[in-house]
C-alpha cells in the first residue's frame, strides 16, 4: 500500500471517527459548573476550618512542662 492511499484513509477514518464521538458527547457544561462551585464550596470550608483551628487550639511551644 502506498504512503498517499494509506494517509488518505487514515484521514477518512479518523474524521467518521470524530463524527460518531460528537453524536455522543454529553453535554458538561451545567456538570462542570455545579462540580466547580462544589470544589471551591469544599475549599472554602477546608480553609475555614483551618484558620479557626489555628487560632482556637494552644501552640505547641504555649506548653512548658519543666
Amino acid at each position: 500500500m502506498h504512503a498517499d492511499v494509506h494517509h488518505l484513509l487514515h484521514t477518512t477514518r479518523a474524521s467518521e471517527l470524530r463524527h460518531e464521538a460528537t453524536a455522543f458527547r454529553l453535554p458538561r457544561s451545567r456538570l462542570r459548573t455545579r462540580v466547580g462551585w462544589t470544589l471551591v464550596e469544599v475549599g472554602l470550608r477546608l480553609t475555614q476550618s483551618r484558620d479557626t483551628a489555628a487560632t482556637t487550639a494552644p501552640r505547641a511551644g504555649a506548653f512548658r512542662t519543666a
